[in-house]
């Protein structure tokens, strides 16, 4: 057992059990040197102090390299999907807290990870799995317990079940789509999605054997979970995204059963043994598009009728600022649900829907039936006063 000085700064040497632990104890001053020593004992004897980080070990990288490590050693024992998920999770970790050392990664610097993330906007739910990552990353390399009960998730908001634009919107979201050679693919998979309610990771997983364009019938079979397994009927517009999705595939030399619909593409070189990782530049490139289109064209309206043209261009704009490739699925669930579909045939076509989804879709479907009533009628009766429905309420 030993204090010693490394530069102006006292370090320790202590073995507990047959484990050394070399370290530094952060100070310059003696006294303080001597007690942080006992506390380091003392934590090693309760169990709660981190692991040695020795020369190559795991706690000794960069942030950015132990992720690399990690991500690689689960190839082959994870879903090929997990490993996707925390590649596109490490490039997030890499840019914050990338070139910090494993063993520095203490409850401080977790919390100001969470708060930069919050800054962004970033939703709860997605720090907090970002967050999971870093947790894997410290109990590989024994140092989460030493931690654990300072780290603490961000509230998570369980009410959000998606958004959902007019009639008029979708249709602006589509031309605009459709407006660009470069988004096709991403046009063509929306269409895809808001006719079947398919989730991104279905159709990034098909492949050209997958889809009976005969029986007009897609059967999905791999999804995010397996009461997700099901055949959807394709109507007329879905049809006509996989023939778009057929001739650009055959024009470049794919297109066989075993080719992914949406393969993969970098450089200009296309390899259809591979699947596409994602719509997401294309998809906000064009959502951003449709906004500023929505602005003008209710900014113009404005100005024509003498209202305040900013104020409308702002408002027509917000409906499509965060409209994710994922909520196409909500906006045809709930047209379902507004054309009067039964529960049964929507979960069908849609795969498990939770009890708080098809209470919220029964809620969206009253809506509809409400709205179609007010139509009826008209001058039959005159209304009764606030006061008398009171009254008839009480007796």
């Amino acid at each position: 057992m030993a204090i010693y000085k490394r530069g102006k700064t006292y370090h320790t040497d202590v073995t507990v059990n047959g484990v050394r632990y070399r370290e530094s104890l952060e100070t310059t001053n003696w006294q303080e040197a001597q007690r942080k020593q006992k506390e380091l004992i003392g934590r090693i004897l309760e169990g709660k102090a981190a692991a040695p980080a020795g020369k190559g070990s795991l706690a000794s990288l960069p942030l950015e390299q132990a992720l690399d490590q990690f991500v690689q050693s689960r190839v082959g024992r994870v879903a090929e999907r997990t490993t996707q998920i925390d590649r596109e999770r490490s490039k997030v970790l890499k840019r914050h807290i990338g070139t910090m050392l494993v063993r520095k990664l203490d409850a401080v610097a977790i919390r100001t990870y969470q708060d930069a993330r919050k800054s962004e906007g970033v939703a709860g739910r997605t720090v907090n799995m970002e967050v999971t990552l870093i947790r894997q990353i410290l109990k590989k390399a024994k140092r989460w317990s030493t931690i654990a009960d300072e780290v603490s998730n961000l509230p998570e908001n369980q009410t959000v079940v998606g958004r959902v634009v007019t009639k008029e919107q979708k249709l602006l979201l589509f031309r605009t789509a459709a407006s660009k050679p470069e988004w096709e693919v991403a046009y063509c998979a929306a269409v895809v999605a808001v006719n079947t309610t398919c989730r991104k990771v279905e159709l990034l997983n098909l492949h050209w054997s997958d889809v009976d364009l005969f029986a007009r019938v897609l059967p999905i079979r791999r999804s995010k979970t397996e009461a997700g397994h099901r055949a959807i009927p394709l109507n007329n517009e879905a049809m006509a995204a996989f023939a778009r999705l057929r001739r650009r595939a055959e024009a470049f030399g794919g297109g066989i059963p075993e080719h992914f619909i949406f393969p993969a593409c970098e450089n200009g070189v296309f390899d259809f043994t591979r699947n596409q990782r994602t719509f997401r530049t294309a998809w906000r490139s064009l959502v951003k598009a449709a906004a500023k289109r929505a602005g003008e064209v209710a900014a113009e309206s404005a100005l024509e009728t003498g209202t305040d043209s900013e104020d409308a261009r702002r408002r027509a704009a917000e409906a499509f600022r965060g409209f994710r490739f994922h909520d196409l699925r909500h906006q045809s669930i709930t047209e379902m649900a507004e054309a009067g579909v039964p529960e049964a045939a929507m979960q069908s076509i849609a795969g498990h829907l939770s009890k708080k989804m098809l209470d919220h879709y029964s809620h969206v479907r009253m809506a509809a039936k409400r709205n179609a009533v007010e139509t009826l009628g008209g001058g039959l009766i005159a209304p009764e006063s606030d006061f008398h429905y009171a009254k008839a309420k009480t007796n």
